[in-house]
């Protein structure tokens, strides 16, 4: 079975149906994607610009993570189950869609800047958790997290507009 049958089987099943043929029910999961992504990206925003010296100067790193560690993952969990639904229902549609596949990519590396982080420069956080200025490769990856989340609520947006070329 190639990756666009099961992208079609996953269009085509009952709840993947009734949830794209919902006046209601497709927008007030959209809308709950969409806060759910505001939530986690803002709680991440905010541990990025505190390693990149932009705001909190004065708040250790640990601190502030820990205190949006809760929200991150709650938004992320209802980001990924609401995402899933939004894909199931439109499968099939998606499978072509240039910017659906840009982010698919950019969410892998989103997943992967945060694992290379804590297994890297993190583990040290001890040494710099107060300064006002993170080490260079925090920075870097802060602004990656940035970059990166960026990118993915614009590709995401970009879905409804970027169509395939007809061929």
């Amino acid at each position: 079975m190639s990756l666009f049958q099961i992208c079609q089987w996953l269009n085509d099943t009952a709840p993947a149906t009734a949830l794209r043929e919902s006046d209601l029910a497709f927008p007030v999961v959209e809308s709950i994607h969409v806060l759910a992504i505001a939530l986690m990206a803002g709680t991440v925003s905010i541990v990025d610009l505190r390693l990149l010296g932009v705001a909190l100067k004065k708040e250790p790193v640990t601190e502030v993570a820990g205190q949006v560690l809760r929200l991150t993952w709650a938004g992320f969990v209802v980001m990924a189950v609401t995402g899933i639904m939004l894909f199931a229902s439109e499968a099939a549609k998606l499978y072509a869609n240039p910017a659906f596949r840009i982010k698919l990519v950019l969410l892998a590396l989103a997943g992967l800047n945060p694992l290379l982080f804590h297994s890297t420069i993190y583990r040290t956080v001890g040494a710099w958790d107060d300064a006002p200025r993170t080490p260079r490769r925090a920075r870097i990856a802060a602004f990656c997290s940035l970059a990166l989340w960026t990118a993915i609520i614009v590709t995401g947006r970009a879905i409804a507009y970027w169509r395939p070329a007809a061929g």
